[in-house]
């Protein structure tokens, strides 16, 4: 069987009509633009260099999801060049549990705190008692916007750009059925940057003159329990005509292939995972074996590791947010080999490690 990368999209778009042919051409241009190597910097080149001796606390939202797992293990990696200590509190995937970690860390009365993967609004009263304190806050994926938000006293919130990153989910989908998918989309309206990102799949998708079968909302944290059930249903309200299950995070596809595998489609075969974020370790182990995902939009999170130790050095010296908007990477079986593919991540061959290190004088 052809594997199913950008060559089959290639075989669809020369059988289709010509305006199909068109738009497919199109769609994929769009997403190649994504799919290279990245080998040159294009983040700060100057900032403030490193302040001594700080003691900094990470809020995780759920070490269990692979994002946020990545990205702490970067700022583990960064905190340990620039020379600061480094306390994760878990959330373990509830409100709660974060509550309790927004707790603790003030107690520990650290140097900075960074949020890690939950929309800070949730933590509202906690967020005021930190401003209060004067302790400086940055954050991955806190909230749809990048750079400050000085509504929850944010110094930088860290991500790509979400909307790019669903838009180019769904134009590969869209070019990867020949012009005529019907996706179901899943997110988790817990998060307001996940409703955003799903929203945008699903305009991508029927601005091209794709079906949106269905739009799933059901939680991150409950994935393992209703995954499984939810793919069994939808693959009987839908049969053939759901080509693609689309998803705001890998972490959903990590519970589908069993049930894919019970209903005897192949690890290649329909409906096909594609995620629009954020290119975790089973997603890539999934795509390299062709087993029930096909596409993963990575981000680069041990460098979004490394960028908010740096926000955070310049938020302690009272300098400005660096600007920066992190690449994000579309990753196929055709292209998964480079930029920290073979390890199973997105990092850039890009030398950030070393520009970061300039920076702080390190």
């Amino acid at each position: 069987m052809l594997r199913r990368t950008f060559t089959v999209s290639l075989l669809a778009l020369m059988a289709a009509t010509p305006a199909f042919a068109d738009a497919i051409s199109d769609a994929m241009a769009e997403v190649q633009k994504y799919a290279g190597q990245k080998t040159t910097w294009d983040g700060p080149s100057t900032g403030p260099a490193a302040a001594e001796g700080k003691a900094i606390v990470v809020l995780a939202g759920d070490l269990k999801n692979g994002g946020i797992l990545g990205v702490t293990k970067g700022v583990q990696e960064a905190a340990d060049k620039i020379g600061w200590t480094i306390n994760v509190l878990d959330g373990a995937g509830s409100i709660q549990g974060r509550a309790a970690a927004f707790g603790q860390a003030l107690a520990l009365n650290p140097d900075g705190i960074i949020i890690n993967g939950f929309d800070a609004v949730e933590q509202q009263a906690a967020l005021e008692q930190v401003k209060a304190a004067g302790i400086p806050i940055v954050s991955w994926h806190a909230g749809p916007v990048i750079g400050p938000d000085p509504t929850s006293g944010i110094f930088a919130n860290v991500s790509t750009d979400a909307m790019e990153v669903s838009a180019a989910a769904g134009k590969w989908a869209f070019a990867d059925a020949g012009g005529k998918p019907g996706v179901v989309i899943f997110t988790d309206s817990t998060y307001a940057i996940a409703i955003a990102k799903a929203d945008k799949i699903r305009e991508t998708i029927e601005a091209l003159g794709g079906t949106v079968l269905e739009y799933v909302d059901t939680p991150i944290a409950d994935t393992s329990t209703r995954m499984p059930s939810l793919t069994t249903a939808l693959l009987q309200k839908y049969g053939a005509s759901w080509t693609h299950a689309m998803a705001i995070n890998d972490i959903y596809f990590d519970f589908m292939g069993p049930a894919l595998a019970a209903a005897g489609i192949a690890g290649d075969g329909a409906p096909k995972a594609v995620a629009a974020g954020d290119g975790s370790e089973s997603a890539y182990q999934r795509i390299r074996t062709a087993q029930y995902q096909a596409v993963t939009v990575a981000e680069p999170l041990n460098l979004q590791g490394w960028q908010l130790i740096d926000e955070l050095n310049r938020a302690i010296q009272g300098e400005e947010w660096s600007g920066y908007t992190s690449p994000l990477h579309v990753v196929t079986a055709e292209n998964i080999s480079f930029d920290g593919g073979d390890n199973n991540l997105f990092d850039p061959g890009n030398g950030y490690r070393d520009e970061y290190a300039r920076i702080w004088g390190k």
